[in-house]
């Protein structure tokens, strides 16, 4: 049963560990994000794993990169936006 959550749909199964992208011949993958070592533009995005292997896919680097966060606030690894401080309240302390 898909989840919708600001903007991004996710499945029980999925939103655990993966992430979903496209290559370029238009064949979607689903991508373990842990495994992401770093991402590049050159002009095509190019994902590389930690293993070494690569990735060529359709999405933006900023579309990659959003993703991989929304993944990693679903398992509460990066605190989401509503719950870090306001400007104001840290520079009163």
């Amino acid at each position: 049963m898909p989840i919708r959550r600001k903007g991004v749909f996710y499945t029980l199964a999925l939103s655990i560990t993966m992430i979903r992208v496209t290559r370029l011949n238009r064949s979607e993958v689903v991508l373990n994000a842990e495994l992401i070592r770093y991402v590049e533009r050159s002009p095509d995005t190019l994902i590389t794993l930690i293993n070494g292997d690569t990735l060529m896919v359709l999405e933006t680097l900023d579309e990659v990169v959003r993703r991989a966060v929304a993944y990693h606030q679903a398992k509460n690894l990066i605190p989401k936006p509503e719950y870090l401080p306001y400007r104001e309240e840290m520079a009163a302390e």
